[in-house]
């Protein structure tokens, strides 16, 4: 069985994190979450099953970290439709149009480095009224490379009309093939805008295992007109993909980018 690669968390943080088709690499510890945060995470549609408290908030479904301020805000968004496999947004969106930037903190391989600009390359091909462009230093989203067992890579919400302001890389995973670390750099840019996994209603499309949903809630999750209600195996939103994963946009992810953007 190919070894698989779980992703993302949002502080909104999204995140990824290796299941070698195993869990995460770091076991939750479920009894250490008050039901009162728990009840935060489900009131603004997200799934509290092995939550865990990680830096900057409280890592969900696998790949999600939400922070505090963000369970403390009000819940809002569209009634969601439940189905297959769609694309969903978040709540919160960038202003547009917007030039956002996108820098990397510390040294990274020449290989890595190309991953970036090729993710940048995939969204500034589709002709969104969002624009992305490297920059040295001080990006509006920063890569930042960190050491951890909880996620391959995270990134957040947006807020404030702005996209979320960093991405978390794990270092293990900046040696893997670039086409690789550029699916993992679009999606966690994906959180950074405002998506949500294309599977979130059921985890198990792309990670493989038993039935798991992410929160079919009220809030949160709303659904991106146009695009798909059944299974869409190659949307570089979805949860979980392999070491040897591509993913660039499908016609589905370029409906959905084009509706919000």
């Amino acid at each position: 069985m190919q070894k698989m690669i779980k992703t993302l968390a949002i502080i909104g943080i999204a995140s990824l994190a290796v299941i070698g088709c195993k869990k995460n690499d770091v076991q939750p510890v479920q009894d250490e979450i008050s039901q009162e945060i728990l009840a935060k995470i489900s009131s603004q549609g997200f799934g509290t099953s092995n939550v865990q408290k990680t830096e900057g908030g409280y890592l969900v479904e696998g790949d999600i970290i939400l922070s505090e301020e963000f369970l403390n805000s009000q819940p809002g968004g569209n009634l969601l439709r439940i189905a297959n496999n769609e694309q969903y947004r978040t709540t919160n969106l960038v202003n547009q149009p917007r030039a956002v930037t996108v820098s990397v903190s510390g040294s990274v391989s020449a290989d890595f480095s190309t991953a970036v600009d090729n993710a940048i390359a995939r969204y500034n091909a589709q002709g969104l009224t969002l624009t992305f462009s490297r920059v040295s230093s001080g990006g509006n989203i920063n890569i930042r490379i960190v050491r951890t067992g909880q996620y391959i890579a995270s990134a957040g919400f947006p807020s404030g009309g702005n996209p979320y302001y960093e991405i978390k890389y794990n270092k293990t995973y900046t040696t893997y093939g670039i086409d690789f670390m550029t699916t993992v750099v679009a999606h966690e840019i994906g959180h950074c805008i405002g998506f949500r996994h294309t599977d979130y209603m059921d985890r198990s499309y792309s990670c493989g295992g038993s039935t798991s949903n992410e929160g079919a809630s009220t809030v949160g999750a709303i659904h991106i007109p146009g695009t798909p209600t059944g299974p869409d195996a190659a949307s570089w939103m979805l949860a979980c993909l392999s070491a040897t994963t591509n993913r660039p946009f499908n016609a589905n992810d370029v409906t959905a980018l084009k509706y919000l953007y």
